[in-house]
């Protein structure tokens, strides 16, 4: 495509950082099915934005499918493709968004099995009490006990913690803040990590969780180590963050029954995600229906 072509993906990205105020890993993934989609128009000999029709969509979304792309991913590319045309179309660059009518296929949602209460009381037995043990240690409780996300919990700044009210503020999907309760196990791991952050933390770094060269944690250095403990605690199953939040939301409901309060504290704009994340069946949610709703209980 042409330097100008080119140039509107920059526009759009840097549009989606300083206006819409996107994470930095959200827009780095923008440019990522951007530029795939970039790589197909030049294959395909396509000049301009303005030669994009919904055929020529379709085409790529069935190349990348052929490409092994899963149903959720194609999902989550169509859903960039269509915010940059329909910028495009705002700004007066286009006439017609080429993305409408077009679908990624379904493909079946797994669900990802938690460890159990056995499991995780392994995998939080750590005896180390160097700071990074601590601190790892303190990271594994948060995950489990405030069911965040990761880019949430790299996020948070030392002043995001409430230690003395048990709460944590936290920015979630779509820049939208919530706070969610840290258990008392999870807040004694933290009060043991701050009292020997400083021997890691560079004097003005605000981040909570911070590495050897004293700045924020990494997603990627989070995940290598929780990998890591998961072997060294003789857990059976690869540890990861998505299945420490997981396991938050299958123990809570399964002693509490609460799908909208784990909803709320997840941080899921829709029900129907929450669902996903725990194991209800059809009957339990009857069940909690009958119990809640005033329309369902018995007099």
């Amino acid at each position: 495509m042409e330097a100008p072509e080119h140039e509107k993906i920059d526009r759009f990205l840097d549009y989606l950082h300083s206006e819409r105020r996107c994470s930095p890993h959200t827009v780095s993934n923008y440019r990522r099915d951007l530029l795939a989609l970039l790589g197909f128009c030049q294959q395909q000999g396509v000049q301009r934005w303005t030669d994009m029709d919904v055929h020529r969509v379709r085409a790529f979304v069935a190349a990348r499918h052929r490409q092994g792309r899963s149903g959720r991913s194609l999902a989550r590319e169509l859903s960039a493709l269509r915010s940059f045309f329909r910028y495009l179309r705002r700004k007066g660059e286009l006439t017609i968004d080429p993305t409408v009518g077009v679908s990624a296929p379904k493909s079946p949602r797994k669900l990802p099995e938690p460890l159990d209460t056995d499991q995780m009381a392994a995998l939080l037995a750590i005896k180390g009490d160097d700071p990074l043990s601590l601190r790892d240690a303190a990271i594994m409780e948060l995950f489990y006990s405030s069911g965040l996300r990761l880019a949430e919990l790299v996020s948070l700044n030392v002043d995001t913690v409430d230690r003395r009210n048990g709460l944590v503020r936290v920015t979630g999907k779509g820049n939208k803040m919530r706070e969610v309760p840290v258990g008392r196990h999870a807040l004694a791991a933290l009060e043991r990590w701050h009292s020997v952050r400083g021997q890691l933390a560079a004097e003005s770094e605000a981040a909570l969780f911070v590495s050897q060269r004293g700045n924020r944690l990494s997603r990627g250095a989070i995940e290598q180590r929780l990998r890591q403990w998961g072997v060294k605690q003789g857990i059976d199953a690869r540890v990861h963050p998505h299945k420490l939040r997981h396991a938050f939301a299958s123990h809570l409901l399964e002693s509490s029954g609460d799908l909208r309060a784990v909803q709320e504290m997840l941080g899921h704009a829709d029900i129907s995600t929450t669902q996903v994340y725990t194991h209800l069946d059809f009957q339990h949610l009857a069940e909690v229906y009958d119990k809640a709703h005033p329309r369902a209980r018995k007099k």
